[in-house]
């Protein structure tokens, strides 16, 4: 046996168990997208930015996230692999932007599970509040306290981490069942919201020309682009899926069913609520919704199905990351932990762990920012920013590795490699617009979701931090993904086809 960390004999080399179908992709995926949580506080919150307009701006933003899908789909049809856009831009592109691209999926997964671990505190305060419990001893329970949100939110934070430890097959089970809860109850409100509403339908809301100006379009987009940020984590387990096209598949098919949850969404909360309401409950805005639609209990309906949403995607969140960094581990890129394999569960036990624990940890720094509608602001602004960058990359990647079908078959050259192409200059002409127009619209720093420096900062200091690790990658672990931009071959190691645990 070698000295080196890295190097594993061949009875002892980190394998994944095979066991998904589709139907457990399109889970994974639909809790990462969570749906109901995006509906219930993201709605709210691109509607502070583009008014009763959020029928367009999600049909808008649908478009380039459909041509980023179209290039997951192909890329994972040539070279499925867990590493999915750290080794389709590595090797396609440079293996610099393809560390990139892993490396910022990671921080903004963590500081996702930051804010969706306060979001989950929230909802479970606000339960706790409709059940007649406001107060713990002296102290006052608050759901918009960031710091109160957060403490309660880790307890839960713990339990989905250490169930995703189990097996991504039992997580699947879980979140299929959370699914099933709160699509029915979405549905079912939604559907009620769209008769019974107040507020007269109107096709302005689908006029993306009536957004009140330039910047309100691009920071909407990229708002909406973090709505359906997270259909790829079904090419995250393509590795422990049975056959690698049920992950584009599930990714697929889960795009589009966020589309037509985000439409029915949007048309029912501007049918119900006014714009002022819409913008002024944030996080407690899916309760609001419920309340003015029925009475208790059946109000508490939607805060449950929200309350479900954020622990499934807090899961989902914490098993697709793990996968990634598994798969970078296994180039030296990261260290051997992330790499490490539990014999008794098939899975990255020991990174799972870690990305939980990282994720509380950032929920913790969070504390700084006191209400949680501005720390929700300033992550879904920040995470919009660079999650436009990776599917921009990632996208390229795929028009430079299928450019030959340009000369072979035309059509297909514009599936391929314009629609991506076109897919990513979109995102990339977002996130460098909404970039100046966060520095211009300041002349100080100061930590505030009203600030623009901070706003510039934050994705800034995430993409900063990813040339130093890819620095410390290349030349102090000498990895030699940075040598040949290839990642390990998700067939070199002998992966366990087992049936489903």
């Amino acid at each position: 046996m070698s000295d080196n960390p890295y190097s594993v004999d061949p009875p002892a080399r980190p394998e994944l168990r095979k066991s998904l179908g589709v139907l457990d992709g399109v889970a994974i995926a639909a809790s990462s997208t969570a749906a109901t949580t995006s509906i219930g506080i993201g709605l709210g919150v691109t509607a502070g930015v583009v008014g009763l307009h959020l029928p367009a701006i999600m049909l808008l933003a649908f478009l380039p996230v459909l041509g980023i899908a179209g290039a997951f789909s192909r890329l994972n049809k040539v070279e499925p692999n867990a590493g999915n856009g750290y080794v389709w831009v590595g090797r396609s592109l440079t293996p610099w932007l393809g560390f990139m691209v892993g490396w910022v999926n990671l921080v903004a997964v963590l500081a996702f599970l930051a804010y969706t671990t306060a979001v989950t505190g929230s909802a479970l305060l606000q339960l706790a509040g409709d059940a007649g419990l406001h107060r713990v001893g002296s102290l006052a329970l608050d759901p918009g306290s960031t710091a109160q949100t957060t403490a309660v939110g880790i307890l839960v934070l713990v339990a989905v981490t250490l169930t995703a430890v189990t097996g991504v097959r039992t997580a699947a089970r879980l979140q299929a069942g959370l699914l099933v809860f709160e699509y029915v109850v979405l549905l079912g409100f939604c559907g009620y919201g769209i008769v019974t509403g107040p507020h007269d339908f109107s096709l302005s809301w689908f006029d993306p020309f009536a957004i009140p100006s330039a910047t309100a379009l691009a920071q909407g987009l990229l708002l909406s682009v973090f709505c359906y940020w997270g259909f790829e984590s079904a090419f995250s387990v393509n590795e422990e899926v049975r056959d690698p096209r049920d992950a584009s598949r599930a990714g697929i098919t889960t795009l589009f069913t966020m589309l037509g949850l985000f439409l029915l969404g949007s048309i029912a909360f501007q049918r119900v609520l006014s714009e002022e309401e819409l913008v002024g409950h944030g996080a407690q805005g899916l309760a609001f919704f419920g309340d003015r639609l029925a009475s208790q209990p059946w109000a508490a309906l939607p805060l449950i199905a929200l309350m479900f949403s954020a622990v499934a995607s807090l899961q989902a969140g914490v098993i697709p990351t793990a996968r990634a960094m598994f798969a970078m581990s296994r180039d030296r890129t990261l260290g051997p932990v992330w790499s490490k394999v539990s014999p008794r569960y098939g899975t990255p036990a020991a990174g799972t762990v870690l990305i939980g624990a990282l994720a509380a940890v950032v929920a913790g720094l969070a504390l700084v920012i006191p209400r949680l509608a501005d720390m929700i602001m300033a992550t879904v602004s920040a995470v919009g920013i660079v999650v436009a960058l990776s599917y921009a990359l990632t996208a390229i990647a795929a028009a430079v590795r299928f450019r030959s079908l340009l000369r072979e078959d035309w059509r297909e050259g514009i599936r391929a490699v314009v629609l991506p192409s076109l897919s990513a200059a979109v995102l990339l002409g977002l996130g460098g617009y909404l970039g100046w127009s966060f520095y211009t619209s300041a002349d100080h720093f100061e930590v505030s979701a009203d600030n623009g420096w901070f706003l510039l900062a934050t994705p800034l200091a995430m993409i900063a931090s990813g040339f130093v690790a890819a620095a410390w990658a290349k030349w102090a672990r000498r990895s030699p993904y940075f040598r040949t931009g290839r990642g390990t071959d998700a067939d070199a190691p002998q992966l366990i086809a087992t049936s489903s645990r």
